[in-house]
């Protein structure tokens, strides 16, 4: 698998994490608020921001009955109508501009999921570099087809899907022209059980479809986004808010400032970590290797003096016989006399 280019950064294997902070409806309806959370992204180190472009309308429609509500259980938007929680968890479009212009000014690349044609053809009014498939329209694959019609990059995320519907939808991307392409393995519940997220399928989309693969997740906390990374993902999404305590449509799940800083520094070591496939001694363990154990004399000694556990003993540093020959050498006489802290070595006795 080849890396691709994502906003300018190159992503793939051999490649440090690209950590993507979604934004999603914690702005909480105030576009200062909004600009905020692209203040705190930019200064966790993290490289991209993603928003969702839809508005109501574009989504649904405004109706109810038990198809157009959450399920009564659901554990934050339990009961609500969908044009309700979409009206109120939307980037409005005007505010799409200022966003991107504050993300740029820091360095930060901005794209969104695009939701209906209307939208990526917002996007495209704003350069997006790169646009994101949701889970839930892994499905739509007109849409999947118009997105990689522009010649973006495309991330793709495949909550609830099967392998035949993930394959149907690279298959439409690869096919209107797609060149950069990322699967992003997701549990698609708000929030999401680590136990759920059966991160041992990233491997298997990367060998599968021949892509870089990466994790959206919902789960609270880092741990398995940190998981991740040892298991190839190169391209880890996290919901974003200024403070929990705040509320927000996503906030249960989303990480602060300091847990997304964290997770931007922590995603990176644990992929230095990774390292080759190698045993032995490191470079940075070579002053190590000086203190190993081994066997010195521990006492003065004189010549025709016998070995014994009083006046030689295993201890550090190394320079000694290995710790294993004191059976060996218990017995055996002193040639000379020998100053304590000297290594023992056949030539002293």
């Amino acid at each position: 698998m080849r890396a691709v280019k994502l906003g300018g950064y190159p992503v793939g294997p051999g490649e440090r994490p690209f950590v993507i902070a979604e934004m999603s409806g914690n702005h909480n309806g105030s576009l200062d608020r909004a600009l905020a959370i692209v203040d705190a992204i930019a200064a966790s180190g993290a490289q991209a921001i993603k928003l969702q472009t839809y508005r109501p309308d574009t989504i649904t429609i405004d109706a109810d009955g038990p198809r157009f509500r959450i399920s009564d259980g659901h554990d934050l938007w339990g009961g609500e109508r969908l044009w309700q929680l979409y009206e109120r968890a939307h980037t409005p479009w005007e505010w799409h501009g200022p966003i991107f212009e504050r993300a740029r000014s820091h360095g930060l690349v901005p794209f969104s999921s695009p939701f209906d044609p209307t939208a990526i053809d917002l996007l495209e009014s704003l350069d997006a570099p790169i646009y994101k498939i949701a889970s839930s329209e892994l499905v739509d694959l007109p849409l999947i087809r118009l997105a990689a019609g522009t010649g973006k990059p495309l991330i793709i995320s495949t909550g609830m899907g099967t392998v035949a519907e993930i394959a149907a939808a690279v298959c439409a991307a690869r096919e209107a022209g797609c060149v950069d392409l990322v699967v992003l393995a997701c549990t698609a519940s708000y929030p999401a059980p680590a136990a759920d997220s059966n991160l041992r399928r990233i491997p298997v989309l990367a060998d599968l479809f021949d892509v870089v693969v990466g994790l959206s997740d919902h789960t609270p906390g880092l741990g398995a986004a940190l998981a991740s990374v040892a298991l190839g993902a190169r391209v880890i999404e996290k919901h974003v808010t200024l403070d929990r305590a705040d509320g927000g449509v996503d906030s249960s799940f989303s990480l602060n400032p300091t847990e997304l800083g964290a997770l931007v520094v922590e995603s990176e070591r644990a992929w230095a970590a990774l390292g080759g496939v190698r045993i032995g001694p490191t470079e940075a363990e070579r002053e190590g290797l000086r203190f190993r154990r081994s066997l010195f004399v521990v006492r003065d000694v004189r010549a025709g003096e016998a070995v014994s556990p009083d006046n030689v003993r295993s201890i550090r540093p190394a320079g000694g016989l290995a710790p294993d020959t004191f059976a060996t050498v218990e017995g055996r006489i002193f040639r000379t006399d020998v100053p304590r802290g000297t290594p023992l070595t056949w030539e002293l006795i």
